[in-house]
């Protein structure tokens, strides 16, 4: 261990010196191989408590894939179904229980996930280090790593992949501080971890809660928590789903992250799990033509592309065959990390087969939010914590 590291640039590469350390004690990391950035340590540092509290809270492996501070997903090991193997691309690949964690995690958005830094709660074994080998990804964080493992991740990037190593006992003190523009603010660390109690305030008529939709709320609920604000997520079967993070508007997070958990449920489509691609396309390749031709207004210019990807040209789906699809999507989560001030966002959330909603509450217009799940059969719950993270 040491007391500081210091960094190639800050944020941007013209802003040097750069470095972290540690006002008093060491470092509780350590980079065992590569040099790691700002963005890097930072995403790391969010992305390691985000997976260290969904272990302690739900006792399985988790894993989390995050971009410029914010998960692109984050989901424990609920096995996979042979459909989600495939719009995984995992289905050539012998997976640990950590393995599927991340193969959650990094499947809930691939297109935001390309170039991800990956935080995982359990040590890395040869399977989750496989998979990690073959995606565009920046860096691990994890508090071990089997020998097998860390020997190919070490190849990977040509050498230069980052791999950090954290102390998995070590606990910040009780206040952080930050500057921005020579201004100190300090606060208390916002160490509050979710409770069973934060998921027994059912407001709505409905108030049956099973298993798996109590699981989907600790997902969101630990998720949002290391989201940037405003922030929903539509969680389900264990992972993200579709995640809005810092959007000014509360119904533009939600649209924003229907708008992903419809995509991630429409590649699990029979016309896009039957995609023929050439010989070669490589995975990024493939995320790209699968977002491209999942979108509704795909133009003429962008179709013609496609015969330098698909062997055989794929017709779009219809709007009717989009719809009949979407409408199969149920049981779904949906977090809030502040209160619906409108009902707007719950009238969306219901196009993505939304049916329980967690949320702080304590908007003046609680009643009229209430009302709309109930119109829709939804189960809604008052957590009574607001989870803003700037």
């Amino acid at each position: 261990m040491q007391r500081e590291l210091p960094l190639r640039y800050g944020a941007n590469p013209h802003q040097t010196p750069a470095r972290i350390y540690m006002k008093t004690g060491e470092l509780p990391l350590t980079a065992l191989n590569g040099s790691p950035g700002y963005i890097n340590l930072l995403d790391a540092l969010n992305a390691w408590q985000l997976v260290r509290e969904l272990r302690a809270a739900l006792n399985l492996p988790a894993a989390a894939s995050f971009k410029h501070v914010s998960p692109s997903g984050a989901a424990v090991a609920v096995p996979l179904s042979d459909i989600l193997k495939k719009a995984y691309f995992v289905n050539d690949i012998d997976l640990s229980p950590l393995a599927v964690a991340y193969a959650r995690a990094r499947g809930a958005d691939r297109m935001s996930s390309f170039g991800d830094f990956v935080a995982l709660s359990d040590p890395v074994d040869a399977p989750t280090a496989r998979l990690l080998a073959r995606e565009v990804s920046d860096g691990v964080i994890a508090p071990a790593y089997e020998a097998e493992a860390l020997e190919i991740l070490k190849n990977k990037k040509g050498g230069k992949y980052v791999i950090l190593q954290i102390d998995s006992d070590y606990t910040p003190g009780e206040m952080e501080s930050r500057e921005v523009f020579g201004v100190t603010f300090e606060q208390r660390r916002n160490d509050r971890l979710v409770t069973p109690d934060d998921l027994k305030n059912i407001v709505t008529a409905n108030k049956t809660l099973p298993e798996n939709a109590l699981r989907d709320m600790s997902v969101a609920w630990i998720t949002l928590k290391y989201t940037q604000s405003n922030s929903v997520c539509y969680a389900l079967n264990g992972q993200v789903i579709g995640v809005g993070a810092g959007q000014q508007s509360r119904v533009h997070c939600t649209r924003l992250a229907g708008l992903k958990a419809d995509l991630w449920w429409l590649r699990q489509h029979p016309a896009v799990l039957g995609l023929k691609f050439r010989p070669g396309v490589r995975r990024p390749d493939r995320d790209n033509a699968i977002d491209q031709y999942l979108q509704p207004d795909v133009t003429a210019a962008e179709k013609s592309g496609w015969t330098a990807v698909f062997s055989e040209v794929p017709a779009p789906l219809s709007p009717a065959e989009r719809r009949a699809w979407l409408e199969q999507l149920t049981g779904v989560t949906l977090g809030s990390d502040a209160f619906f001030p409108f009902r707007d966002s719950i009238d969306r959330a219901a196009l993505s087969g939304v049916k329980y909603v967690l949320q702080p509450g304590g908007s003046a217009r609680d009643e009229e939010v209430i009302r709309a799940c109930d119109e829709y059969g939804m189960i809604m719950v008052f957590s009574g914590v607001r989870l803003f993270h700037h």
